[in-house]
């Protein structure tokens, strides 16, 4: 039984020092490993960054390292086509934006003033875009030499909607995380995203109610609330026990 685990938080370089990332520790991962590696039966790909908490070294379990979404876009795709997975339980929290480019305050000023005139002295999408399009990306380390530093990001391709494309018969399990919102709308949301990710299951959860060892959580399908945990022990058991009742029926 071959299962990929995707864990942790990436990381989005903005020069050689500085990264924009989040706040996950990857420790729902390391609890899904530990409880799929119960059944002797299977093997474990395990995708995470050098940040985020580790499962305990196993023979049956194999780490590859990615930092940013552009890393963990090639490695699931290298992985998801040449080895065939029966389950993929996508947990990293894969940021939604990445560093475009970067503008010093003096220099930001100076080039949306260079374009103004050719753009009827209104700030348009278009007047935007030949801005950023002149702007050459910055090496090295930035400089500190600024009171503002203007940062333009720039959406990440969202890396589950491939996993389904290249392995349509695994079992996939997505995440969905909101804040402070009522039950309703995160259970309508996160519905939203497993048809859009074409998921078997999306566990949704609420940031205010991750404190400590507090993580509360529901299991949904396309049907409903398959089941809710209080921790990530509880959660990630839930997840496993489900896929493998799932797998046993194949």
């Amino acid at each position: 039984m071959n299962i990929l685990i995707t864990a942790g938080g990436t990381s989005e370089r903005i020069d050689d020092v500085r990264a924009i990332t989040n706040h996950s520790t990857g420790a729902l991962g390391q609890a899904l490993a530990h409880a799929w590696l119960k059944d002797s039966r299977c093997h474990i790909d395990y995708v995470t960054t050098k940040a985020a908490k580790q499962p305990q070294a196993d023979p049956r379990l194999t780490t590859y390292f990615i930092e940013g979404t552009n890393d963990l876009f090639e490695t699931l795709q290298h992985l998801l086509t040449s080895k065939r997975y029966d389950a993929v339980i996508h947990s990293m929290a894969v940021s939604d934006f990445t560093p475009a480019t970067s503008f010093s305050e003096p220099a930001f000023y100076q080039a949306i003033n260079q374009a103004l005139p050719h753009f009827g002295n209104q700030v348009t999408p278009e007047l935007i875009q030949q801005v950023l399009a002149e702007q050459e990306q910055s090496t090295g380390k930035i400089s500190s030499d600024t009171d503002h530093l203007f940062l333009v990001l720039k959406k990440t391709p969202k890396v589950i909607q491939i996993i389904k494309q290249l392995q349509p018969d695994t079992l996939l399990v997505g995440f969905k995380l909101l804040t402070n919102v009522t039950k309703e709308q995160l259970f309508s949301v996160a519905h939203t995203s497993l048809i859009k990710s074409q998921a078997d299951y999306v566990l949704a959860n609420d940031l205010q109610q991750i404190d400590g060892s507090q993580h509360i959580g529901y299991l949904l399908n396309q049907t409903g609330e398959v089941g809710q945990g209080k921790n990530k022990a509880e959660l990630a058991e839930l997840i496993v026990t489900t896929l493998q009742q799932d797998l046993q029926r194949v």
